[in-house]
C-alpha cells in the first residue's frame, strides 16, 4: 500500500454519519483504489484540462438534482450506488466542499473532497487530460 504525504487526513462527519475526507491531489494519486472522481466546474472549465478519469458534473447541476429533482442529474450518476467512493475536484476546492458536504448528506457514505482542486493537482506535476 502506497504511504500518503500526510499522516492523518481531515474528516467530518455529515448529520447522517457520512464521511467527507480532504485528501491531497498527491494523497488522492497514491490510493491503491481511487474512488470515481467528480469535477464540479464548468463544462468550459473541465474542457480546458482535467484529472484523468475524472467524470464532469457542475455544482449547480448537483445542487438543484438532490435538492429539487433528480432530472438535473446525469443517469450515471443517478445509478450510482450510495456505497459508491466518490471524490470531488474544482479549481481551488471551494465548490467541491460544498459538493462534498451535499453528496454526504445525500447518503453517499464516503465522499473525498481534493484540497487545492485543479490548481494544486497541476502545481503538484499531476497528469491532466
Amino acid at each position: 500500500m502506497s504511504k500518503l504525504t500526510h499522516s492523518k487526513p481531515a474528516h467530518s462527519q455529515a448529520q447522517n454519519g457520512s464521511t467527507v475526507i480532504d485528501l491531497s491531489p498527491t494523497e488522492f494519486s497514491q490510493l491503491p483504489n481511487p474512488p470515481l472522481l467528480i469535477d464540479v466546474r464548468s463544462s468550459l472549465e473541465y474542457f480546458t484540462g482535467h484529472a484523468p478519469n475524472a467524470r464532469n458534473l457542475s455544482l449547480p447541476r448537483i445542487l438543484m438534482g438532490l435538492s429539487l429533482t433528480q432530472w438535473f442529474l446525469p443517469r450515471w450518476f443517478r445509478e450510482l450506488s450510495k456505497e459508491q467512493p466518490i471524490a470531488v475536484i474544482c479549481l481551488t476546492a471551494h465548490r467541491s466542499s460544498i459538493a462534498a458536504k451535499k453528496l454526504a448528506d445525500a447518503g453517499f457514505t464516503t465522499v473525498y473532497n481534493i484540497t487545492g482542486g485543479m490548481m494544486e493537482w497541476r502545481r503538484s506535476g499531476l497528469k491532466t487530460t
